[in-house]
């Protein structure tokens, strides 16, 4: 059995993503954004002892197609996914993936060293390590008797 430690800001962050997802699907058309509109890749993010962990669903891309840049302690992924049959459209008979750009951010809390931050491309899934603080990782103070 796994115990875990109940954060309430976690459920209010997947509550704010399910809205902004909702409300992202509601406004947008499929036909404007099925060929050139913009997507969000789905991301994982775990929070270990030593680092934050972001996982970025990125399917058919390279490296070169990505960027990751942090700024004022927001990190941000942006890149495109070209539409692969160009001058074929017409004989596609089913279209269910996104293509053109997507944009993702995330506010990094201050416990991130961001000189440290590393990336990894592989398989289609962008691995994000975002290392923590030094002076932020957890102590063991020892007591002394006297």
């Amino acid at each position: 059995m796994m115990i875990t430690r109940y954060n309430p800001m976690r459920d209010l962050v997947t509550l704010s993503d399910r809205l902004n997802r909702m409300f992202d699907d509601a406004f947008t058309s499929d036909k404007d954004t099925e060929l050139t509109g913009s997507w969000m890749p789905a991301v994982d993010i775990y929070e270990a002892e030593n680092a934050i962990e972001i996982k970025a669903d990125l399917p058919g891309m390279t490296e070169k197609d990505i960027d990751v840049t942090v700024e004022n302690n927001t990190m941000t992924i942006k890149g495109e996914r070209k539409f692969e049959w160009e001058g074929r459209k017409d004989n596609c008979h089913r279209i269910e993936r996104r293509y053109g750009s997507f944009y993702r951010s995330f506010h990094l809390p201050n416990t991130v060293d961001v000189t440290k931050i590393s990336a990894e491309f592989k398989n289609g899934i962008l691995n994000l390590t975002l290392p923590k603080r030094e002076e932020t990782k957890p102590k063991k103070i020892s007591i002394s008797v006297k």
